[in-house]
């Protein structure tokens, strides 16, 4: 059984939930005044490296009192060098409810083996926001990459909290408000919601977690490229753009490219408009298609960047292969690459929707998704 092929296909067809797609307007030539060949250390490598910083905060709406640093190793370096350095000064909660979050409850409890309180909940769901004691240190993901949940709000966080939140922000970041007055440390790579080139993570530290890092000693010896202090004292340049290691001046330039493009939108609210338009077309997807529906129950908690879906159709026996051939079908036609599930996520599809995405992509995308499952169901029907 032939099914007809859309008409209309998505001009861009990178739905990768990260890397993830670059903004509408990059084109390579616009790097060329990046500063190859020369020292990050020069004045004009550290006023890009400034500038990168400087452009974070203006976008994100940073406080004036938090610092900014670019770190090496992407999100995952910003978050170990939170976890190494600040933990361990009180009890710590972990919270998870993907494969990220799970990823950070292993470090703190088999590499640091922190006798923490682990509180998890299964894909789709998120824990209950309302035990988490925030005079502990609390560990969390904002938005669950992989399972496309996220917090729906800041209110559970104390605001005269004695502990230290610490929050991996990484598919967050320029898609979702985050209360900076909740947070003290928050992590992002640069490869997610402004589609940057990978590599480079984002460290944001509140005053508290400044107090912390110039109070506390760890237990344990801090590998040199998470020393954030020295002598007992911030180390300061490293949030005006001296980093600790060597820095992409091309993915330094890549990123400035990025926030200019995001102011050009309308800053983060623009970016959050964006994206919210790029999740509903997918949840009216859903509302008019039986066979299809979000991996997160609730609508307050399901992701407007990472949107992961599942197929609900009785006929489907065997749920990855499926979904597999469904992501295959789609890709091999051109019209949407590396939409499958996380590979340690229940079966099904993920779907970027951040702002760098073009609405009218996933307009066109969506008819593709039902040429692929009625394709793949034909394909089920006469195998049997």
């Amino acid at each position: 059984m032939t099914i007809q092929e859309p008409a209309t296909r998505p001009e861009n067809p990178r739905f990768s939930s990260g890397p993830c797609a670059k903004p509408p307007i990059f084109d390579v030539t616009k790097l060329s005044d990046a500063p190859l060949g020369r020292s990050h250390r020069a004045a004009v490598g550290k006023a890009r490296l400034k500038a990168a910083i400087d452009g974070t905060r203006d976008v994100l709406g940073i406080p004036a009192d938090y610092r900014i640093a670019i770190v090496p190793a992407s999100d995952t370096g910003a978050m170990e060098m939170a976890m190494w350095n600040l933990l361990g000064a009180r009890k710590v909660e972990m919270l998870a409810w993907e494969s990220f979050g799970a990823g950070w409850v292993t470090d703190v409890v088999k590499q640091l083996k922190l006798d923490a309180e682990v509180k998890t909940a299964d894909y789709g769901q998120i824990v209950d926001l309302s035990t988490v004691d925030t005079d502990n240190d609390v560990v969390f993901t904002w938005n669950g990459t992989t399972s496309g949940v996220r917090v729906p709000n800041g209110d559970w966080i104390k605001s005269d909290r004695t502990g230290l939140t610490i929050c991996d922000a990484t598919s967050a970041a320029f898609a979702q408000d985050l209360p900076w007055d909740k947070l003290d440390v928050t992590t992002f790579s640069w490869q997610k919601v402004l589609g940057g080139e990978a590599a480079h993570g984002m460290i944001i530290l509140s005053p508290r977690a400044v107090e912390r890092l110039e109070s506390y000693t760890p237990a344990w010896p801090l590998p040199k490229i998470f020393r954030l202090t020295k002598g007992g004292k911030l180390i300061e340049g490293i949030f005006e753009g001296a980093t600790i290691n060597t820095p992409s001046m091309l993915a330094v330039e890549d990123y400035l490219l990025a926030l200019n493009w995001a102011q050009s939108v309308g800053g983060l609210h623009g970016l959050i408009a964006r994206a919210d338009a790029n999740a509903q077309v997918l949840a009216d997807f859903c509302a008019a298609h039986d066979w299809l529906a979000n991996l997160a129950d609730d609508p307050a908690t399901q992701s407007n960047t990472s949107v992961c879906l599942k197929f609900c159709d009785p006929r489907i026996t065997d749920g990855a292969v499926f979904a597999k051939a469904v992501a295959k079908r789609l890709d091999v036609a051109d019209v949407a690459r590396d939409i499958g599930a996380y590979r340690d996520a229940p079966p099904g599809l993920r779907i970027w929707c951040g702002g760098t995405v073009e609405t009218s992509d996933l307009a066109a995308l969506m008819p593709w998704l039902n040429w692929a499952f009625e394709a793949e169901i034909a394909a089920l029907t006469e195998a049997a």
